[in-house]
């Protein structure tokens, strides 16, 4: 008998990592020396953001056979994330701010549990190198489009030590126009793409906000989602539902142990909670800041 795929809320793929800060008054978090340790990344981010809003989440990426990727395994535990898809690999170390995620394989998938997933949610910079960027197509593919299947348009600059990691196809200075042939491919089977001005001018070639999102739009998403910084959010729906969103300053700790930006596992809660776009962005804006802003 075949046991049945268990359906998570949210599965987010792509980087997670270590970052260092330093400690403020008032804010917990493991100590060492002026500085502690987070689970960091914007798949992690995702997840852990999600995670403490009630949401079954996971994440599938890689770290290294090391103690910081121990850390990000037992963090991400703690968190309330399952972590069954985080896989060790020895090859690589876990850097700090950064993880071993482009080494995620193909055959390393579990298919049915992406395509059974209430939001799957991957980050652009799966698609900067190789063997990540055919993984995550694969997932995308396999997803193909069931129920809300989310781009986040980060990137990742070319390697400037190692002009060989984009592959020997792509010399460095053709890597932008790679990677925006990637977005396109990725585009075709995502429902929602969100993304500050500078990836999304990556992926489209217009910096306008409005531009931007048009030309998401036309790519094959039925929600655009435009981080504009200090100006806010603009989101626009393939039915014409506009939402924009101004910045208002928020007072607030940072958050300890990841979700140093909480703005896409709120996004992924308004979605599945099914509210109304301008409650949903303004939302996920206010956890942009603080997750104990989305909290409230």
């Amino acid at each position: 008998m075949v046991e049945p795929v268990q359906q998570f809320d949210v599965i987010s793929m792509g980087r997670i990592g270590v970052d260092l800060h330093p400690h403020r008054p008032g804010v917990p978090g493991p100590r060492n020396g002026s500085s502690g340790r987070f689970l960091g990344g914007p798949a992690a981010d995702v997840a852990v953001t999600a995670a403490r809003l009630g949401r079954s989440t996971a994440v599938i990426t890689r770290t290294g056979a090391d103690s910081f990727g121990a850390y990000l395994h037992q963090t991400l535990t703690e968190s309330g994330v399952d972590n069954r898809w985080v896989t060790r690999t020895a090859a690589s170390a876990t850097p700090v701010a950064d993880a071993p995620d482009l080494e995620i394989h193909t055959d390393e998938l579990d298919y049915f549990a992406i395509r059974a997933a209430r939001i799957f949610w991957i980050t652009g910079t799966g698609l900067s190198a190789e063997p990540s960027r055919s993984a995550t197509l694969a997932a995308l593919k396999c997803r193909d489009r069931a129920a809300t299947t989310v781009i986040e348009l980060d990137w990742r600059p070319a390697p400037g030590s190692d002009p060989a990691r984009t592959g020997p196809d792509e010399p460095r200075a053709d890597y932008a126009e790679a990677l925006r042939r990637a977005y396109a491919e990725a585009l075709r089977h995502a429902t929602v793409a969100v993304g500050d001005l500078d990836a999304c001018e990556i992926a489209t070639g217009v910096r306008d906000p409005h531009g931007c999102a048009e030309a998401l739009l036309a790519a094959g998403v039925e929600l655009a989602v435009v981080k504009r910084g200090p100006k806010g959010v603009l989101a626009v729906h393939r039915d014409g539902t506009t939402a924009d969103v101004p910045s208002a300053p928020v007072e607030a700790p940072a958050a300890a142990n990841g979700t140093g930006d909480g703005f896409g596992g709120a996004l992924c809660h308004g979605l599945l909670s099914g509210w109304e776009l301008e409650r949903t962005v303004r939302y996920a804006h206010t956890a942009r800041t603080s997750l104990d802003g989305a909290l409230r």
